[in-house]
């Protein structure tokens, strides 16, 4: 039995938001105090950094739970299976959904739930639920996928990533230009065909970590006091991802026995562009080689950050030949990897 992604789905949003748009946003430092530069200048900092140009932001009227039914109709649909032969359905979000304009997240019931009502899968022994894990969470959820098929507990499962992370930046902070909104989608199964996941690793750095990623106040001053928004300590998440990141990706592809030679694509969170090549480097590094050309595939360029969306849409639109230049072939060795909120790291190998 090996354990292999039967179909995949994504839901990219309509909504192109440029760079541009950004020009009459009044950004402000953490004290409240306008930036000493322009914003011309901030956006195009912001472009050598993280390499985004353009992100994907949800229509109005949709939810983080439409856009995942959305993309969990897909793989269904790509895996060509009956949805009531679903096991479980692993949702994996951070902020739920936040409507436009709101100030509350809603996850009663939970998102999970929602779009198995979508889905209107009537088998009561499919189990939804959700999983908090910052943007490692659809990677966590195929681990966990794996974990009840190899325990007898499943035979098949759809894991989702999802999130509308629009509605959840502080638009004074230059930083919430790196997010956007997305959903992915994979049909996770026991076959008879070769290959599939062959190792994983994870691991939750909380003793400093932990706070990296927080809900904070608006660094406009003057905004309700009581309304948060995402924020992070960029500068401590680039050391820390670079420090670990790595270290973790070589660990589980030692437990395969494959050597690195034979690795093909490394799909990893899209964060941000310089730190996502760094640790690409670093982890080629430590097997004294450098990055082969077109090893990490990216499409943080266009679609921006769309936490636990990047892996799941990034692998669906590889897949499918949407990636201009980047192929995937039968037998090809992948490491797919993730770091986020929590401290979260965690990949695993997969063989095509």
């Amino acid at each position: 039995m090996n354990i292999r992604i039967t179909g995949s789905g994504s839901y990219i949003p309509n909504r192109v938001v440029t760079n541009a748009d950004f020009a009459k946003h009044l950004f402000l430092d953490d004290d409240g105090t306008p930036l000493s530069y322009t914003n011309e200048v901030v956006t195009e900092k912001f472009k050598q950094i993280t390499g985004i140009e353009e992100r994907r932001y949800v229509e109005e009227n949709l939810l983080t739970s439409d856009i995942a039914y959305f993309a969990a109709q897909k793989a269904i649909e790509d895996a060509k299976i009956d949805p009531e032969t679903l096991d479980y359905i692993i949702f994996a979000h951070n902020f739920g959904n936040v409507k436009d304009g709101a100030i509350q997240t809603d996850i009663l019931p939970s998102l999970a739930s929602r779009v198995k009502h979508s889905l209107k899968i009537k088998n009561p022994k499919c189990v939804a639920y959700d999983i908090l894990f910052g943007c490692p969470g659809w990677v966590e959820g195929v681990i966990q996928a794996q974990a009840y098929i190899k325990a007898g507990m499943a035979k098949r499962c759809l894991v989702i990533g999802a999130e509308t992370l629009s509605r959840v930046v502080d638009p004074h902070d230059r930083d919430s230009m790196i997010y956007s909104d997305g959903a992915g989608a994979s049909i996770i199964e026991a076959t008879e065909e070769e290959g599939g996941i062959l190792a994983h690793e994870t691991a939750s750095y909380t003793f400093e970590e932990a706070y990296f990623l927080f809900f904070g106040n608006s660094f406009n001053k003057d905004h309700d006091p009581d309304v948060r928004y995402i924020k992070m300590y960029g500068r401590k998440i680039y050391e820390f991802a670079l420090s670990r990141v790595p270290q973790a990706m070589k660990e589980c592809l030692e437990k395969t026995g494959i050597p690195v030679e034979n690795v093909k694509k490394v799909l990893i969170h899209q964060a941000n562009e310089k730190m996502d090549e760094a640790i690409i480097h670093r982890f080629f590094k430590l097997y004294g080689k450098t990055p082969p050309a077109g090893v990490m595939p990216m499409s943080i360029h266009t679609l921006g950050n769309s936490s636990v969306a990047t892996i799941p849409t990034l692998y669906d639109l590889l897949i499918k030949g949407q990636l201009e230049d980047q192929e995937l072939n039968k037998g090809d060795v992948v490491i797919f990897a993730s770091v986020g909120a929590g401290m979260n790291i965690n990949a695993f190998v997969y063989q095509i």
